[in-house]
This record gives structure tokens, sequence and C-alpha cells, in this order.
């Protein structure tokens, strides 16, 4: 067997029996990257697209969103229904998403299935975009954007985002309002996607048992001939607003709260970047974390959670609470008591440790997974044109230190934030002076 061959951007990290990351490029400015691990026994495989909410205007709010459902409704080669079907016969785990930054169009399956899955991908990449099958379509976007406000938190999440960023790109919903939905034409859609649907805008990763080879010659067969265009995107910071808003809904039995704190963004250093994670686990962890011990050990609350949230050029965490109404304002009362005593002390040295191992622990067991890899790696790429091994980054994990939190705390404090609450209450409630003396 001949040897394969090597590409100029080939990384060969210590543990290379076990895998390899791999890159080129293609003439038209599309990016193939792989990590190549011949003892996987599937592929995870997928197109990312650098588009998403924070790329659209006021007038085609959702539009991202939309054009990932229209994408899979045939092609100028196959129809809406071959589409599914051969889906189906490549037995794949396929799917696609639409974040603020991106739009990914992926599939799990067998290694020996490769080709037809580029094949297949690659085709729906160009779709036809029909008048029919897009008013169609309209009325299942429209569906899915009521059925988001009538869940829990009932559209609280999206007007957070709105009130928090003012007029940041990144205020807009992923789904886009039922009048922007409404309003949006077929051949603003065409537009949109001819604007930034572009060879040099998208990434082709693969993961697991990939055959590097032939991934390159058959992205070339397939997306060769597409042709590259310039697009941009405009990156600032914005100016996080502060501020309360207090929604009524009168169906609800609990009372839902979020809030949303400035942070650190992807485009900051790896020790922030990790500093920050780890402070937000223990913070808000779903088990062992300060929010767990305050609010959901003692049932004082049905959930609650604090995470962080990275976008290119700037980072939030949201902590978020559930509980009966008549228990929110304590249940607040405790929050901030907790957060100002970490904003002033800072975090122990154990429960560094805790977080640290749990969120080693974590990232081992989920990147054994290709899909998972998948993702780790193909947006990260796509956003910043960064790689780092499963090793590199557990080793991000293990050097962070109190200090490196501390600075974060410092430079990020937890203070200032914007917040939401929607329920059956109609007024915020009084707390009781013993609760305002625990939050001192």
């Amino acid at each position: 067997m001949p040897p394969p061959e090597v590409f100029p951007n080939d990384i060969v990290s210590p543990f290379a029996t076990l895998s390899m990351f791999r890159q080129t490029t293609l003439d038209n400015g599309l990016e193939i990257i792989a990590e190549c691990n011949v003892n996987a026994y599937s592929l995870a495989t997928g197109f990312f697209v650098k588009t998403g909410a924070r790329d659209e205007s006021d007038d085609v709010a959702g539009v991202s969103h939309f054009l990932e459902h229209a994408m899979f409704k045939g092609t100028p080669t196959r129809s809406a229904a071959d589409v599914n079907r051969e889906l189906d016969e490549l037995g794949a785990y396929a799917n696609a998403y639409t974040t603020e930054e991106t739009t990914c169009y992926y599939a799990v399956l067998l290694p020996e299935l490769q080709d037809r899955a580029i094949d297949l991908l690659g085709d729906i990449l160009r779709p036809s975009l029909r008048r029919e099958d897009f008013e169609t379509e309209k009325q299942v976007i429209l569906e899915e954007i009521k059925m988001y406000d009538d869940q829990p938190p009932f559209g609280a999440d999206e007007k957070l985002r709105e009130l928090f960023f003012g007029n940041h790109p990144l205020r807009r919903s992923v789904l886009g309002t039922c009048e922007s939905i409404e309003q949006l034409t077929v051949e603003q859609m065409r537009e949109y996607f001819e604007r930034q649907y572009r060879p040099n805008n998208m990434v082709l990763a693969a993961a697991g048992n990939v055959d590097f080879n032939a991934l390159v010659q058959k992205a070339d067969e397939k997306c060769g001939h597409w042709q590259p265009h310039h697009v941009e995107r405009i990156h600032r910071r914005p100016t996080a607003n502060s501020g309360f808003h207090l929604m009524h809904k009168d169906s609800a039995t609990q009372q839902y709260v979020m809030r949303m704190f400035n942070g650190v963004s992807g485009d900051e250093s790896n020790r922030e970047r990790y500093a920050a994670f780890l402070l937000s686990h223990i913070i808000g962890d779903e088990v062992g974390s300060r929010m767990y011990w305050t609010l959901l050990d003692p049932g004082l609350a049905d959930s609650c959670s604090f995470s962080m949230v990275e976008y290119t050029d700037v980072g939030v965490y949201i902590a978020s609470l559930s509980c009966a109404p008549d228990m929110v304002g304590e249940n607040m009362q405790r929050i901030d008591a907790m957060i100002t005593d970490i904003q002033s002390h800072g975090v122990t040295e154990e429960e560094l440790a805790r977080s640290r191992t749990k969120t080693l622990s974590r990232s081992v067991l989920a990147n054994e997974i290709p899909g998972n890899r998948l993702f780790a790696f193909g947006n990260e790429w796509l956003q910043d044109r960064k790689y780092y091994t499963i090793h590199e980054e557990l080793e991000f994990v293990r050097s962070v230190t109190l200090n490196d939190i501390n600075e974060v705390l410092a430079k990020y404090p937890l203070k200032n934030p914007y917040t939401i609450s929607i329920g059956p209450l109609e007024h915020w409630p009084t707390v009781s002076s013993e609760m305002r003396e625990i939050s001192l």
C-alpha cells in the first residue's frame, strides 16, 4: 500500500497513532479539514457555513434558519423525497442546525459510505429554492415560532437577548419573528443564499475513520465548480445593557427568571476562556455547584443554571431560575448573595479541583464519539481557523488556576446584568428584611 498523500498543513501530534489532523483548500476557497482516526468505527462529516442570525438584516430576520429548512426541499437533480430516501438508505444520523453565527449540515454514518454522503450533502447545499416549497415551509416555520412561544420560558430568552444586546446584530432571534417570516419573500431568500453560501465562506469537516484523499477528491468533484465571492462579517463588541423587565404570563404556573452578564468572547486567550468556563460550572452546574446547594438540594427551586456562551467578538454568562412565584423574590436574593460572595472572595481550590475533574471527564467521554469531535473542531476552525487536539484541550482545563479565575472576575465582573422574568406575577415581590440581611 502506498503511503498516504501529505498535504501542506498536516499536523502530526504525539498521539498520531490515534488521530491526525489534515487540512487543504480547494481552488475556489472551500477548506477541507479532518481528524482521521483509523481505529474509529464511524465517520462524521458536515458542511459548516459561516452564516447565522447575526449576518441578517431586520427585514429578513430568521432567513438563515428558514433557509436551513429549505435546503432539504430538493435540488436540480433530487426531489425532496429523493433527499429523504437517500439519507434513509445511508442509515445515517443526519440533521442540520442554525445558530447566531453558524449553519451546519451533517451526517454520522459508516465509513464506507463516505463518498455517497459527500455527494448528497454537497447536492443539498445547491438547492432549487422553488417558490411553492418556500410558501409551504413558511407555515412550518411560523408554527415552530408559535410552539416555542407556548413553551417555557415563553420567549423570555429571546426578549432578554434583544434587550441586552441593543443594536448589536446578536440581538436577533435565530427563528426570527412571525412578522419577519410572514413578510419574507423567496427572492430575498435566494439573494441571501447567493451572498452567504459561497465556498470561501464554508468548511467541509470530517472526523473518525476518514479517507482524507478520497474526501478531497469527492469534494473537488462535487463542489469545485462553486464560485467564490467576498463575504464579510462585521465584528464589534456591543455595549451590554443592564436593567429589569417583568412580563406577565397568566397561564404559567411557575415564575421564570433569566439574566445575562457580559463575559469572555471566543477571540480572547484560551486561559481566559477556560477559566470562565470552569467558573460558570462552579456557579451553576447541574450537580454540585453553588446554585445546586443553594437552591436545588434544599428544594427551593425547580431548576437553576449558570452557563457561558461564546461568540466571536463577545461572550455572555446566562443565569436562569424557575420556581414557585411566591419563592422567586427570596431565591433571587439568595442568588445575589452567592454572586456577591464569589465576586468579592473568588472560589475555593476545592471547587476548582472538582470543576476541573468533571470537565475533564465529560470532555473525554464526549470526544470519544466522532460526531462530537466534528462539532468541536469544525466550528472552531470555521470561526477562528484554530485546531486543538483533545489532549491540548484537556491541558487547557488542567492549567486553569485560582488566579486565572480571579483575573476573569476582575475583567468581567458579575455585575449589572439584564434581568427578565416571566410568569403569573404582575408585580415583583417585596423581600423580607431577613432576606435582605442574607443578601448583605
